[in-house]
């Protein structure tokens, strides 16, 4: 599989899984508080993690040099903003299956914000990091609505297996 499918693919299903918790926790008897929840004091809060995975495929598409990106830096206030930045994300994404992907091998030099940079490959970076750091929020952003009692499971965090399922014959 090419890297420009890995990380389309991953994203498109990854965001649709999203928005399904998102949908989810909207009706949570709950719902106000969610937002702000998080699994444990150093970590981002709900809507850190949603907006960090809105803003994941347009700086991964930007690393890669296929445009250019400016990453949203203030959380959803509520969900119905949350869902607006996870749409924008989707479509994005879907926007992103006419670009020309750079070759597997291509260099890649990714400086972070601290100061490090590292040198990879474009499959080095697909894979080691964009999907890697996507996998990452995606599961905490899960993991906290799932500790604030949300009634959530492997159906909802992979929904999109289900176009998959063999249908029962006779």
């Amino acid at each position: 599989m090419d890297m420009k499918t890995l990380l389309l693919t991953t994203h498109a299903n990854m965001l649709g899984t999203l928005d399904g918790l998102v949908t989810k926790a909207e009706s949570h008897e709950k719902a106000g508080e969610l937002l702000g929840a998080r699994l444990a004091d150093d970590m981002h809060p709900l809507s850190t993690q949603i907006r960090f995975l809105a803003n994941m495929p347009g700086e991964a598409l930007e690393r890669l040099g296929l445009m250019e990106f400016t990453s949203r830096d203030e959380d959803p206030k509520d969900f119905a903003e949350a869902r607006a930045i996870i749409a924008e994300a989707r479509k994005l994404v879907e926007s992103a299956e006419a670009l020309h992907f750079p070759a597997d091998d291509a260099p890649l030099a990714m400086a972070l914000p601290n100061g490090m940079t590292f040198d990879l490959t474009t499959q080095d970076y697909v894979r080691d990091w964009a999907i890697a750091q996507f996998y990452f929020h995606i599961n905490a952003a899960y993991a906290i609505l799932r500790q604030a009692g949300l009634a959530i499971g492997k159906a909802d965090y992979v929904p999109y297996m289900f176009k998959y399922l063999r249908q029962p014959t006779g």
